[in-house]
């Protein structure tokens, strides 16, 4: 018997219970009587601990966990999962700790409470490391226990449906995180009909405007189509009662966040985009799956290219359907979806479907859904391992975010599912990571094929590998797949640092051999102490940091000797405060840099900064910039002049003067005539009879400084004239 019923777009799935007795009937249909007494325990425990808080709508608190309870009671989740939906807001907003929830509820509650209490309390800012770092705490808390994300999906669904109440700011960032990641979360485990609610909700608060003309032009569009949206039904139902086949037909129109995307990315308008609506032929097995399509292909011509068989080869989050497009009435395409009633529940709900739990253990069972979902997160985890950081980690997770399929085989037969675009390298780390670290060439379909080729559903591709082969950094031009990209980074990262350790080590070797040591000859303890005072982790990653450029190799070698010289106290532990300072002679080259802040010249009291850039950069001790990494002491280092230098240092004066014709040219001669050098001048006007001059000129030392300060005091038009400082 053929059933038939049609649905818009609007959400249409089921509302939550408003009371904890409407809930409990509802549970009453698959769970026994005793967890549906739990879980009313749970809600009056929620209700006394939220007593006295209130939404920002004025509502009870309570209301919004038993809200989220009757969500998952729709997706008929299991007793657990409904008690700590009601009490997810407990450890966060009250009192209670989770001890407390463990005593009254069991360990396997508060667990779960307590991972959707640390994902309630992300707050998903604009930062992108931020944000990033956040969304790897929630793929440790799914690893946990996925039904903690199933929780979260359905406490953000309803704080989605009760937006309104919140101002336009708080209600747009909302919206634009559920669209970024709870959407595809969701998409990516199957949950169809909360993907579709948070879409469409998500757009109506980011664009109202947009979304109200969308739908307006849809419902003017859909009454002008009526006849013929009518007569594809008839057919549609006609063909199914003339072959016998028991079937449940639902058509509906696309849902308006798909339209929207559809408008935008191919730039079309609404009059541009003919598939507004799609049929769903839910049949009582897979071979009707089969026989009724070969009825619709009979009724209407499929459109070539355009059939999946999704039974076959299910998607990633197993969604199973057959679909095809075909050409309807007025050249009209219809898409059409057919599955069994089971399908159709993981269609929706996804890894919520059937969610039943053992009594021994509160393992899930194995079920397909829940078997890719464990995959998927395990694949988060293991990318999560190999980022070099988190935002290398979130732009890996968005990628696996949004697959759109490819199935391909392995020589033996083996299906393996790949994202659109993606190469024969992907294909490698697919099946194992050293397979794809000992890629060097590939056969598609037996054929050799460039590696960076995309490959086609269909093909059969075989991975040629060499021991010691190594990932060519080129790659990561082409491959699409977060674990390709990941390995090859983390394989290069690697790679890299162990030339960098080795390279730093002879770096140190040469300029310990320049000042008459030998890197052997220097005992492990005074090493020790290197690595203590520098603040690395090991003498490893000390090595690390010069073969990489971070230090240098000529500085921490003085360091090292340093440290060799210094007194010891009574204990033989060396006194930090006295270490040997290094000589400044001026002639060090690029190694040593003298600051443009504090210009110290010969006779100051000065100090080194290490920089990664600049070597050693000398400072005047009372410098502010010095004065700040004071705290720093792994980037200071002592300094002391020579005695004998024989080059110009540079400083800055700021000479205030009555303004007089001619006076710039008379200041000029007095530095020369003390043997000075004038590098740069510049005049600012402090008022109309006083003009202000900063000079930076060449010195030999303080004294030949004072000499300096000393004839331009003489002259008659200065007020005043002092060494600049900064």
């Amino acid at each position: 018997m053929l059933q038939y019923s049609f649905f818009s777009s609007s959400h249409g799935s089921p509302q939550p219970a408003q009371s904890i007795d409407a809930l409990a009937d509802q549970l009453s249909q698959y769970l026994p009587a005793s967890q549906v007494n739990n879980v009313k325990r749970a809600y009056f425990y929620a209700e006394q601990a939220h007593e006295g808080q209130n939404r920002r709508s004025g509502e009870p608190y309570v209301t919004h966990p038993l809200a989220v309870a009757g969500i998952l009671a729709t997706m008929r989740l299991d007793a657990q999962s409904l008690m700590a939906a009601l009490l997810h807001d407990v450890i966060e907003d009250t009192a209670i700790t989770k001890p407390q929830l463990e005593e009254q509820f069991g360990e396997a509650v508060a667990e779960l409470v307590d991972g959707v209490s640390k994902l309630t309390r992300i707050e998903f800012q604009s930062k992108a490391e931020q944000q990033a770092e956040n969304f790897q705490k929630m793929a440790l808390a799914m690893a946990k226990d996925i039904r903690v994300i199933l929780v979260k999906l359905a406490d953000r669904l309803h704080n989605m449906r009760t937006l309104g109440v919140l101002p336009p700011p708080k209600r747009h960032r909302i919206a634009k995180e559920t669209l970024e990641i709870y959407a595809p979360i969701a998409q990516r485990l199957g949950m169809h009909n909360i993907r579709i609610e948070f879409e469409d909700l998500g757009l109506q608060a980011m664009y109202p405007m947009r979304a109200r003309r969308i739908r307006k032009a849809i419902k003017t569009r859909f009454g002008d189509r009526k006849k013929t949206i009518e007569a594809i039904r008839e057919s549609l139902e006609s063909c199914l009662l003339e072959e016998g086949h028991r079937a449940q037909v639902i058509g509906r129109e696309k849902h308006l966040y798909s339209i929207y995307n559809k408008m935008r990315n191919k730039r079309k308008s609404l009059k541009e985009i003919l598939d507004l609506c799609a049929f769903r032929i839910i049949v009582d097995s897979v071979d009707t799956c089969y026989r009724v399509l070969g009825c619709v292909h009979g009724l209407y011509k499929p459109v070539p290219g355009q059939f999946k068989d999704y039974i076959a080869i299910p998607k990633a989050n197993g969604y199973q359907s057959l679909h095809t497009v075909l050409f309807g009435m007025e050249g009209l395409p219809i898409e059409i979806q057919i599955r069994t009633e089971e399908m159709e529940e993981m269609a929706n709900n996804g890894i919520a479907a059937h969610w039943l739990y053992k009594t021994s253990d509160n393992e899930p069972k194995g079920n397909s859904s829940h078997a890719r979902a464990r995959q998927w997160v395990q694949g988060l985890l293991e990318m999560q391992e190999r980022a070099g950081d988190s935002l290398e980690f979130i732009e890996n997770v968005k990628i696996d975010l949004f697959p759109d399929e490819v199935y391909v085989f392995t020589p033996r037969g083996d299906i393996m599912e790949l994202p659109a675009g993606a190469t024969a390298v992907d294909f490698a780390y697919a099946v194992h990571s050293d397979i794809g670290n000992a890629c060097v060439a590939c056969r598609i379909n037996r054929r050799l094929a460039p590696l960076s080729e995309a490959l086609q559903s269909g093909q059969t591709v075989e991975i040629i590998t060499t021991p010691g082969a190594q990932p060519n950094p080129a790659w990561l031009q082409f491959v699409v797949t977060a674990k390709a990209r990941s390995g090859i980074r983390h394989h290069l990262k690697h790679q890299r640092r162990t030339e960098a350790v080795g390279l730093g080590e002879r770096m140190l070797e040469r300029a310990l051999a320049g000042m008459g040591e030998q890197l052997e000859d220097i005992p492990q303890t005074l090493l020790d102490q290197l690595v203590e005072i520098t603040q690395s982790k090991s003498l490893e990653k000390l090595y690390e940091q010069i073969g990489i450029g971070n230090r240098v190799a000529y500085l921490t070698a003085h360091q090292l000797l340093g440290l060799r010289d210094e007194p010891r106290d009574s204990s033989g532990k060396p006194q930090q405060a006295t270490r040997q300072p290094m000589v400044i002679r001026g002639t060090e080259g690029f190694l040593v840099n003298f600051a443009r802040c504090c210009f110290p010249i010969p006779g100051d009291h000065i100090v080194g900064i290490v920089s990664a850039e600049k070597g050693v950069v000398v400072h005047n001790e009372k410098c502010h910039n010095s004065i700040e990494l004071s705290n720093k002491p792994e980037r200071m280092i002592p300094l002391s002049w020579a005695d004998e230098i024989d080059r110009d240092f540079s400083v800055e004066l700021r000479v205030e003067l009555t303004k007089q014709r001619g006076i710039i040219a008379v200041l000029a001669t007095r530095v020369n005539g003390a043997d000075a050098s004038i590098e740069k001048i510049s005049v600012e006007d402090e008022n109309p009879k006083i003009s202000v001059i900063h000079l930076v000129i060449g010195v030999r030392s303080r004294i030949h400084l004072a000499n300096v300060l000393r004839r331009i005091r003489n002259i008659p038009a200065v007020i005043k004239v002092e060494r600049e400082k900064h």
